[in-house]
């Protein structure tokens, strides 16, 4: 049966205190929302909806970018209300539909299946959970049978109600057009004159439909709306993460010092020294270590490369197999082949240098001029001299070699000595007519 998601992100998120959307902050990299839409996207949900406010033109660009739907709601009159608005998007739909909230990053996809699987035995489920403090939670009360029997929010609840650890996640899943008929049927008779998703199930009781409750774990439940929670969502994350990466055969011996982005790829026999940093797009290949404070982005690390310590690879970098990205190395935009040497103090930017070359310190590529970039190719087997300067547009030919501190800004052949320094001069005798004459006039004063 067809499957379609709704994921409310119209909340102005007011406790974040921020001028962005809540759902457009991140957690590992990814906005909240992209959190939620991937893991519908691994449930097999095809069609997704985002309900968005008005303002939001943000979050409607990110959705339709990972290719949702988008629809406002003009009103934030409650969950339920929110639901109900992605039926302009969904009016042709025949199959299930599964309602979320976006900004519920570390949601599963197992979590959304076990839904719509349950939704299929009784036609309607709702996902709950047992949080550590159940707090102003709505309790989720269940009869003899297992089923739902009715949800009471916390102020209505009696004690031995609250007692009840099982809380309302507010995820449900139904067939469509039941769905919509239940949410177009919604009272606002409560003190918030709001329409709440969770008045759905008792729609669908008297009409007799039951619920089946899907139980999740709790911290994948975790939503976010406030800073402090989404450094709580991005610690939990970066737990899941690193253990994927620990069970995916990678080497860490300080996991907890290490953050990653949700698309981090990390193959198996990778080593990754403490306190680094992958923002996304990171690929690093079998073999390769990752030393100690780098910090990677939008690059690829082939085989058996070693990058770092304190090495910054920037986006559009593809170091090459056996490659060495050493200590204070910048790479940004440039590919590095196969068995390249840059050891240390150095920056190539907009630059492909060719298998087995020589960097030495210093070197700098001197890419900009201040409207644009250019490009720097060395070729294999050059050997650049410490303290080089390679202004752009430039190319050292294959074998080249070129001598420390020079300042090279026409194309050098292959196997060819390039060097631009001024000739040496020695005067005999003069720094000790120097320091003579500046203590004489120091004694002066």
């Amino acid at each position: 049966m067809a499957k379609a998601g709704i994921i409310l992100a119209a909340g102005d998120g007011k406790r974040m205190k921020s001028a962005r959307p809540k759902v457009m902050h991140a957690v590992a990299g990814l906005p909240l929302l992209g959190h939620v839409i991937a893991a519908m996207r691994a449930a097999g949900i095809e069609r997704i909806v985002v309900v968005t406010a008005p303002a939001h033109d943000e979050v409607r660009a990110f959705a339709a970018k990972l290719g949702a739907q988008s629809v406002v709601q003009d009103k934030q009159l409650g969950t339920g209300h929110a639901a109900a608005c992605a039926a302009e998007a969904l009016g042709d739909f025949t199959g299930t539909v599964i309602v979320a909230y976006g900004d519920m990053p570390l949601v599963k996809a197992e979590t959304f299946q076990a839904s719509l699987a349950a939704r299929e035995k009784t036609g309607l489920a709702l996902v709950a959970f047992r949080p550590a403090d159940p707090a102003q939670y709505g309790r989720v009360l269940l009869d003899a049978d297992g089923l739902l029997d009715r949800i009471v929010e916390f102020k209505d609840a009696s004690t031995a109600e609250r007692a009840v650890t099982l809380c309302n996640a507010g995820i449900v899943a139904a067939e469509a057009r039941a769905f919509f008929r239940w949410a177009a049927r919604l009272e606002s008779h409560n003190a918030q004159g709001e329409f709440y998703l969770t008045d759905v199930p008792a729609l669908a009781k008297a009409e007799g439909v039951r619920t089946r409750v899907v139980e999740a774990d709790a911290v994948e439940m975790m939503g976010v709306n406030s800073r402090a929670e989404l450094a709580s969502a991005e610690a939990a994350m970066q737990q899941r993460l690193r253990a994927r990466a620990l069970e995916n055969a990678v080497g860490m011996i300080a996991p907890e010092t290490v953050f990653l982005s949700y698309d981090t790829l990390l193959e198996p026999d990778a080593a990754v020294e403490p306190y680094v940093v992958f923002g996304p797009g990171v690929v690093v290949r079998s073999g390769a270590t990752i030393r100690a404070f780098s910090h990677i982005e939008g690059a690829e690390v082939g085989a058996g490369a070693i990058v770092g310590p304190y090495a910054r690879l920037r986006p559009g970098t593809a170091i090459g197999e056996g490659a060495h990205v050493g200590n204070f190395v910048e790479v940004k935009n440039a590919t590095l082949e196969k068995g390249v040497k840059a050891n240390h103090l150095t920056y190539l930017g907009d630059a492909r240098v060719g298998e087995g070359a020589n960097i030495g310190a210093g070197t700098i590529t001197c890419n900009y001029d201040g409207f644009d970039k250019h490009q720097t190719e060395i070729g294999a087997g050059a050997f650049i001299g410490s303290d080089t300067a390679l202004v752009a547009p430039v190319k050292v030919g294959a074998g080249a070699i070129i001598g420390a501190g020079s300042v090279i800004t026409k194309d050098v052949a292959a196997d060819a000595l390039a060097i631009t320094r001024a000739e040496q001069k020695e005067v005999a005798g003069w720094a000790e007519k120097f320091r003579t004459r500046k203590k004489t006039a120091k004694d002066k004063k």
